[in-house]
């Protein structure tokens, strides 16, 4: 048994309940992002959610376990995605990467946005021409010191 196996048995479950990652967020008390992120194996949780996860996934105690145990973050198989939709955000940060730097780098200084203290919301966006994917990122301007 490991953590991927668990995120395996997790979507397998889903599935087969017909359950949404917005009503299992709901049932955790987190948003819909974090919750996908945990449940994929992408953060950890504590006692009492990954009690939640254990019920609504019929998992056993050593799955359960596994949950709460700090993952390996990283979840691509390669360097360059091949799925899709990923590999799409790979062309985003290849295209539009040195122009974010650039702009968070002039309105805040030398430093970076935090992937920890961090906040991510996806949301449908209706458009007459083709509803549109709406992703808001919001994290922590860390600066580098000098020591």
């Amino acid at each position: 048994m490991d953590r991927n196996q668990v995120s395996v048995k997790i979507l397998s479950a889903k599935v087969a309940r017909k359950m949404r990652w917005s009503e299992i967020a709901e049932k955790m008390g987190k948003s819909k992002e974090w919750t996908t992120a945990a449940l994929l194996g992408q953060m950890s949780l504590d006692e009492h959610q990954a009690e939640i996860a254990q019920n609504l996934f019929s998992l056993t105690a050593e799955e359960t376990a596994w949950l709460q145990i700090v993952p390996y973050k990283g979840s691509l198989p390669t360097a360059v995605p091949t799925d899709p939709l990923i590999y799409r955000w790979y062309e985003i940060v290849n295209v539009y990467g040195s122009t974010i730097k650039e702009l968070i780098h002039e309105e805040f200084g030398d430093g970076i946005m935090s992937a920890i203290d961090f906040s991510m919301d996806i949301t449908r966006e209706p458009d007459p021409k083709g509803d549109r994917v709406k992703v808001l990122l919001s994290g922590k301007f860390l600066p580098y010191k000098s020591y």
